[in-house]
């Protein structure tokens, strides 16, 4: 590795009176949420990168409301040891390794755990993950490790909130259309989640407005007269790298409304990973609440939901900078 740069790295020196210790852990709590290293007692390494100077400004100041002192400075290593050891600093295996282990132990939970119970334990652990991703600034393959790790534990969360939850299958879409699958009946798996209750609502909003609908304890259950969706075997469901929903899009030409598709991003990341979508955890809350209230009334969940859909297909309508196409 070739010595860093001068100025590539940023320190800071900070003193608190003794007395305070709550505000020594205060400090001490947020230098550890940016992921400074620690070269002594009172000196902290970062790398130089966007933002970092401002937080460790604002930490230097909030050092000197409590009445201690604080400097920030650049700094960079002297010598070809130091540009190795700065880095070395910020390893963060112990802590992938950590949370590898809580994922294992929350694993052998989840059988007993309620839908929404699945989802709130997903969302908590998949926010350290993220906050540890943020402060790794050197990634290895702790890092490669711990991201597989993270789909393992999500998939098995998922196979529980979505019972057979169908294989993708190589293919082309074909175009349908949508004037000869009216007044059809339509059936999926019961107990409604992301992919299959946006699927209905696209369905009923954009197809079939007379869409009748037929939720199957298995998929063996579908009859030979209904229009199957998100199972194996179905009429339409995962093609490719797309969700039911998007294969629906292309299927019946809806792809040209940049409000659906940034629904479709948002259930697409949702049901199997991919770009973040800032409004996705929203829906998901949501969607767990009323299904934990709603129990097994699938015709219930999606009338809820079919509010949120529409709301939100509205709200990109009419934002077109948070539009994709």
């Amino acid at each position: 590795m070739n010595p860093s740069p001068a100025g590539a790295w940023l320190l800071l020196v900070l003193s608190l009176p003794t007395q305070s210790a709550t505000a020594r852990m205060r400090i001490w709590r947020a230098l550890k949420a940016q992921g400074c290293a620690a070269l002594r007692d009172g000196v902290y390494l970062l790398p130089r990168r966007a933002g970092h100077e401002a937080a460790l400004r604002e930490l230097a100041e909030a050092c000197l409301r409590e009445g201690g002192s604080a400097w920030t400075m650049e700094a960079s290593p002297t010598g070809a040891d130091e540009a190795l050891a700065f880095p070395a600093l910020f390893d963060r295996s112990e802590d992938y390794a950590a949370l590898i282990a809580a994922w294992k132990k929350a694993a052998a939970t989840l059988p007993g755990l309620a839908p929404s119970e699945l989802a709130r334990l997903q969302r908590k652990l998949h926010r350290d993950f993220h906050a540890l991703r943020a402060i790794d600034f050197f990634p290895g393959d702790a890092s490669l490790e711990a991201d597989a790790a993270w789909t393992d534990f999500s998939r098995r969360v998922e196979r529980l909130l979505s019972p057979n939850e169908p294989q993708e299958v190589e293919g082309q879409v074909p175009r349908l259309r949508a004037d000869a699958y009216q007044g059809r009946l339509w059936a999926t798996r019961r107990r409604l989640w992301v992919d299959r209750v946006a699927s209905a609502w696209l369905i009923r909003r954009f197809i079939d407005p007379q869409a009748r609908f037929l939720w199957l304890q298995q998929p063996a259950d579908c009859p030979a007269d209904a229009l199957g969706f998100d199972f194996d075997g179905a009429s339409f469901s995962h093609v490719d790298h797309f969700v039911t929903f998007e294969t629906l899009m292309l299927s019946f030409g809806l792809e040209g409304d940049a409000a659906l598709g940034r629904l479709a991003a948002m259930v697409h990341q949702l049901d199997v990973g991919g770009e973040p979508v800032p409004e996705a955890l929203g829906f998901e809350a949501v969607l767990s609440g009323a299904r934990e209230r709603l129990g097994d009334d699938d015709d219930a969940l999606l009338a809820e939901m079919a509010t949120v859909l529409d709301s939100l297909h509205a709200y990109f309508q009419r934002d077109p900078t948070k539009n994709r196409t």
